[in-house]
């Protein structure tokens, strides 16, 4: 969803309008936002964006962040958490996103996709799921 925020994307306008609808209870935690730095460098790589054009995103980025996000940590606690989502055969998880609603668990929030799958898995942990 946050690739959705920076870059030319076919879920920009509702991504958009889910974040103005959020705020100011944004949360971000570090593992999000190294996954949008990957899926930029990503799109780099792929000929999908130019470089230049990158690093435009990744300052709008670091400014968004910092100005309309609240910082949020991933512990310990939260990979293992992850590891025991993971394990469950009911959820067809991997590591990254089993993260993600790790953290949103422990930190009570609602987690924001558009990743139908994680979605399900989410509501099956008990993790709230924003409506996109």
């Amino acid at each position: 969803m946050l690739v959705a925020l920076h870059t030319p994307d076919r879920f920009q306008e509702r991504a958009t309008g889910l974040i103005d609808r959020l705020r100011p209870e944004l949360l971000l935690s570090d593992f999000g936002a190294a996954e949008f730095s990957s899926a930029v460098a990503r799109m780099v790589r792929t000929g999908l964006l130019k470089e230049p054009d990158a690093r435009v995103c990744f300052d709008d980025f670091d400014l968004w962040s910092t100005r309309d996000a609240v910082a949020a940590a991933v512990e310990s606690a939260d990979i293992r958490a992850a590891d025991g989502f993971v394990r469950r055969m009911d959820t067809a998880l991997r590591a990254p996103d089993a993260i993600h609603l790790a953290v949103a668990r422990r930190l009570d929030a609602s987690l924001a996709t558009f990743d139908r799958q994680l979605a399900v898995a989410g509501k099956l942990l008990g993790v709230t799921v924003a409506e996109m």
